[in-house]
């Protein structure tokens, strides 16, 4: 394999964790300290889970639904996995293929994405004349139009999709799940467990969806027409075929975005 210092790939990585230092510094970004940040991620992360209904209640899509869940959309603090991909290259590059840290540098892009995305939308919900007030799904969709931007929005949803097809992908690749275990000591060991827990969790929910086609179109589908019905004031803007979303003042109104 050749030099992974050397590699285009190392260097993705290394500019996709410059960006998620400077975007997560309260002191480059004050807009970090915003009281408001965290509320805004975990009605986001409601509103999710409630989208994922379905998908979680279908034994073959469940587990990659709770991967996308809790490693790619989830409220917590990804920094520590992120710094492991710095640290662990070297080591991880020896025994694992392009597929699995294209896969880590492409959640790093879209947890940088997401959270200057969440920046805005909290400078936006703290200028609201109750900054300490419940988000309601109207005060979401004002600022979700007033931040803007539907290029990048379309491309949080693609770098969303992409970590699909690339884990997808890798569990097609002969010999990737044992080449996967043999480096889960040497990176317990280097005490870079947070990144092998990723794409370990990452590898086996997508092996369990056994063609992850139908899964990620459907959420393609879905995210796009979500930010299409916010950027255009519908009141119900998460609807779907299946399900409606909860109206204010339900547990539903009050979860996480998608786009």
């Amino acid at each position: 394999m050749r030099s992974v210092s050397a590699s285009p790939l190392r260097q993705k990585l290394a500019r996709r964790l410059a960006w998620q230092r400077d975007v997560h510094d309260p002191v480059r970004d004050p807009r970090n300290r915003l009281p408001v940040l965290a509320r805004l991620r975990a009605w986001q992360t409601r509103r999710l889970a409630a989208s994922f209904e379905d998908f979680l209640a279908n034994p073959r899509m469940r587990p990659a639904a709770e991967f996308f869940l809790s490693d790619l959309y989830g409220e917590k603090d990804f920094s520590a996995r992120d710094r492991d991909v710095a640290r662990i290259m070297p080591l991880m590059s020896r025994l694992l293929p392009d597929t699995l840290l294209e896969a880590a540098a492409d959640a790093i892009g879209l947890a940088v994405l997401s959270h200057a995305f969440d920046l805005r939308m909290a400078e936006q919900l703290a200028r609201r004349k109750a900054p300490e007030a419940e988000i309601t799904l109207a005060d979401y969709g004002v600022a979700y139009r007033a931040v803007g931007l539907p290029r990048l929005r379309r491309l949080q949803i693609e770098l969303i999709l992409g970590v699909g097809w690339t884990l997808d992908g890798a569990v097609h690749q002969r010999g990737v799940f044992k080449l996967l275990r043999a480096s889960r000591l040497p990176a317990r060991a280097a005490g870079l467990s947070e990144l092998q827990g990723f794409l370990e969790r990452g590898f086996g929910a997508f092996e369990a969806l056994d063609g992850a086609g139908e899964f990620l179109e459907a959420i393609g589908h879905r995210e796009r027409q979500a930010s299409a019905r916010l950027f255009a004031g519908d009141p119900d803007p998460f609807a779907t075929g299946a399900s409606r979303t909860p109206r204010r003042g339900s547990a539903g109104s009050r979860a996480r975005s998608g786009p």
